[in-house]
């Protein structure tokens, strides 16, 4: 085989050992989020519709249990996607959740958020792929929906919890596919599990980014992330405009163009290569 077949495979690495080292900010950051319950009402509110949060990877419901519990204090109606732990894209996990999102859907007769965290935002994207009359908008916390599986440090471990090898050609061309609903995605520059990369939409109709400082594990609790999904969700149904860093914002959260050029001349160059790359001997 030719070297130049390994061109269309060339990826960035993963989060280093420092970035790595780092996700012990979790702690605080569910810390923080438990101290500031008393500024929670600070938050946007709500006007009942239902949101369906999906967990990342060998996480379950309780991993978004604060993060249901603020949403409902600001007056939505989130669910869990009660299925246990998320190990990965085995058989019937999506019919499943897309049950759950039906099911919802249909108790309060309007369209459903979707919320998930790392792998819960593919679930999410997807589902709004297949059913985009019964999604509202969706958000995603540090998902790798673009770039190469293995610019995360947990595909060794998703590979063991799903059984599934992953593979370059079943994931980028899917996953990279924007839903057709507005979507939001929220990740930090610091993440140690998932390279920053991963999970920049560079659509810009109807998406945007919005970039914290925190942890991959501490992202669906830390209190700028949970003020964000609030602004995000709180917007009127069929109305949705992107979200501004005006005033104190601009001290909370990271200006997100930077990255979002960053990242489409990378894919441009990327695409460059697979263009002239030869052909395998």
């Amino acid at each position: 085989m030719s070297g130049n077949v390994h061109t269309t495979h060339k990826h960035e690495p993963a989060p280093g050992y420092l970035l790595r080292m780092m996700e012990v900010r979790a702690f605080w950051e569910h810390y923080a989020t438990f101290a500031m319950r008393p500024l929670w009402s600070v938050a946007p509110m709500g006007d009942g519709h239902p949101v369906l949060v999906l967990p990342g990877l060998a996480a379950g419901d309780g991993s978004t249990a604060l993060m249901r519990r603020f949403l409902q204090s600001r007056g939505f109606s989130p669910s869990g996607w009660g299925q246990g732990l998320n190990l990965g894209l085995r058989e019937g996990v999506i019919e499943k959740a897309h049950d759950k999102l039906r099911a919802l859907w249909l108790e309060h007769g309007r369209p459903v958020s979707l919320v998930g965290w790392s792998l819960g935002g593919l679930y999410a994207r997807e589902l709004a792929k297949h059913s985009p009359e019964m999604a509202r908008v969706v958000i995603t916390l540090g998902s790798p929906f673009t770039g190469h599986p293995r610019e995360t440090n947990a595909w060794r471990l998703y590979e063991l919890a799903s059984g599934h090898r992953l593979d370059w050609h079943d994931f980028h061309g899917p996953l990279r596919a924007p839903p057709p609903v507005p979507t939001t995605s929220i990740w930090s520059p610091t993440d140690g599990v998932v390279a920053w990369r991963c999970s920049v939409e560079t659509r810009q109709i109807y998406a945007e980014n919005i970039v914290v400082e925190s942890s991959h594990l501490g992202l669906g609790a830390h209190p700028a992330a949970l003020y964000a999904i609030a602004d995000r969700l709180a917007q009127p149904e069929g109305h949705w405009e992107p979200f501004h860093r005006e005033g104190w914002r601009q001290y909370a959260y990271r200006d997100p163009e930077p990255y979002r050029h960053h990242r489409e001349r990378k894919t441009e160059e990327h695409a460059h290569r697979i263009a002239h790359a030869s052909p395998a001997q």
